[in-house]
């Protein structure tokens, strides 16, 4: 997760100020949808959703409110993703990796060293790549707008060794989400991930309960991580986007102007929120080590090789299938 306060935003330019205006209860509109996310509203995702939601309500003339609903309001992710199936939310922000768990190609923009810089993973996800995901998201009726947002591409953190090569993480305790791709990817690196709540990422830091951990920048940032963390290893092992996805019954609901509305403006969204983030991918290293944390970058061949000789990307290609593997390689070139 990814966090600006309501000063940042302002102050750089990021967000209008309209945005960030709370939209009121639209009694006057025709339709009123949810849309549920698990960031919190100073996420340029969530204020960019928000600006979206007040465009498409003036924009309709008042035919369709979309009330956005930050910081997990409507449950955890597995929560809503039930919601949004059902039809009692209509929208639904989620991470891809995440998504994983029902649509097994969401993880297909998440392979560990797979993309070399975000030009390369957007070329995918704005094409063929995306498109295959989009697909199979609306296998499992759930239809995604066209733009993918944005989380970013993960780092390694550690208190007792920076990461210079696969050897470092050797039996190193290390924090990871619940999902397999994370733990088949650092055990193939021989190190122990464990799956902790984010919530309690800190403390397990802190008592020793795990070595390290690894999410994009901005989450070591906001949970003040380097405080716990000495050494940071700027890897991108992994990048994760938020899919926007909509309930395909509540979508074919609404008359085909607003339907086109809804894609268009959160296209946009998501187009904007990309830039967001880009500011913060060229601001944080510097604030980082500030933060007295020590970076580096590693070789990142090396870790790709690593995973191809212990037969890691051979693996998901047989999970994620042929077809899908073929896409994601047209892009990143040969992995397995």
């Amino acid at each position: 997760m990814t966090y600006l306060n309501r000063r940042m935003l302002l102050a750089g330019g990021l967000i209008a100020p309209a945005a960030l205006a709370a939209c009121g209860k639209g009694p006057d509109a025709e339709f009123v949808w949810r849309l549920g996310t698990n960031l919190p509203i100073s996420h340029p995702l969530s204020a960019r959703m928000k600006e979206a939601a007040g465009r498409v309500y003036e924009k309709s003339g008042h035919r369709l409110f979309i009330e956005v609903y930050p910081s997990a309001q409507l449950g955890t992710d597995a929560d809503m993703l039930a919601q949004v199936r059902a039809g009692a939310i209509q929208m639904l922000s989620i991470s891809g990796l995440i998504m994983s768990i029902l649509v097994p190609q969401t993880a297909l923009s998440g392979i560990g060293f797979a993309f070399q810089d975000r030009q390369q993973l957007f070329n995918a996800m704005d094409g063929a790549l995306g498109a295959e995901i989009k697909a199979a998201l609306a296998q499992h009726h759930l239809i995604a707008t066209p733009k993918v947002f944005e989380s970013g591409f993960r780092q390694i953190t550690t208190s007792s060794r920076p990461i210079n090569s696969p050897a470092d993480l050797a039996g190193m305790k290390i924090r990871v989400p619940l999902g397999a791709l994370w733990t088949s990817m650092f055990r193939a690196f021989g190190a122990a991930p464990t799956s902790i709540n984010f919530s309690e990422v800190y403390s397990a830091l802190q008592t020793r309960v795990v070595e390290g951990q690894e999410n994009p920048l901005a989450v070591v940032d906001t949970g003040k991580l380097y405080e716990v963390q000495h050494y940071c290893a700027l890897t991108n092992h992994m990048w994760d986007g938020f899919w926007l996805i909509q309930n395909e019954k509540a979508l074919r609901r609404l008359p085909s102007d607003l339907r086109d509305l809804v894609q268009f403006e959160f296209s946009g969204a998501a187009e904007r929120q990309r830039e967001d983030l880009a500011v913060l991918a060229e601001t944080l290293p510097k604030k980082m080590q500030d933060e007295g944390m020590i970076l580096n970058r590693p070789d990142t061949q090396v870790f790709r090789k690593h995973l191809r000789d212990r037969g890691f990307y051979a693996h998901w290609r047989s999970q994620l299938g042929e077809n899908s593997w073929r896409t994601l390689e047209s892009y990143v070139g040969g992995l397995a």
